[in-house]
């Protein structure tokens, strides 16, 4: 299983509004590289490998759907099948399952010329970090944001 790359190939890229307050002096002193290193480390003990939506149900209305991933955690690979409301309290809960506590505290999304930017801030219960996905898809963005958000706080 290879690890998502949150690489960003644009030197600095423009956000069509405001980054977070708490993020605002990180991002004027530093430059967009050490950014990204810092809130979107692209390697960790934490990997998240397939993703999949499985909404096979026939009932209308607001309801749990059913997510499944393959999940990493150091060297150990599992698979993982839960049902949330929507992929981010999906893909915490299999985190929650493993042993690892994200709560989402803050999460933004922007928009980036053709990519997504997802900052989140998430909290183990002893402290808090705050993290940022990049991708093409606004999903598989914050789910990189959750993943590199658990990774800072193992860290």
């Amino acid at each position: 299983m290879s690890p998502h790359s949150t690489t960003v190939f644009e030197p600095a890229p423009r956000f069509c509004a405001p980054l977070p307050a708490e993020l605002r002096e990180h991002a004027r002193t530093m430059s967009w590289s050490a950014f990204t290193d810092t809130f979107s480390p692209s390697g960790g003990p934490v990997r998240l490998g397939s993703w999949e939506c499985d909404d096979r149900s026939a009932r209308s209305g607001p309801q749990p759907r059913r997510f499944c991933a393959t999940i990493a955690v150091d060297d150990r690979i599992e698979s993982a099948t839960v049902h949330a409301s929507g992929p981010v309290a999906a893909l915490t809960a299999m985190l929650y399952d493993r042993g690892i506590g994200v709560e989402m505290t803050r999460f933004h999304q922007l928009a980036a010329g053709s990519h997504t930017a997802t900052f989140v801030q998430g909290s183990d219960g002893r402290r808090r970090e705050w993290a940022m996905g990049w991708a093409a898809d606004p999903t598989q963005s914050a789910l990189r944001a959750v993943i590199a958000c658990a990774n800072r706080l193992i860290g």
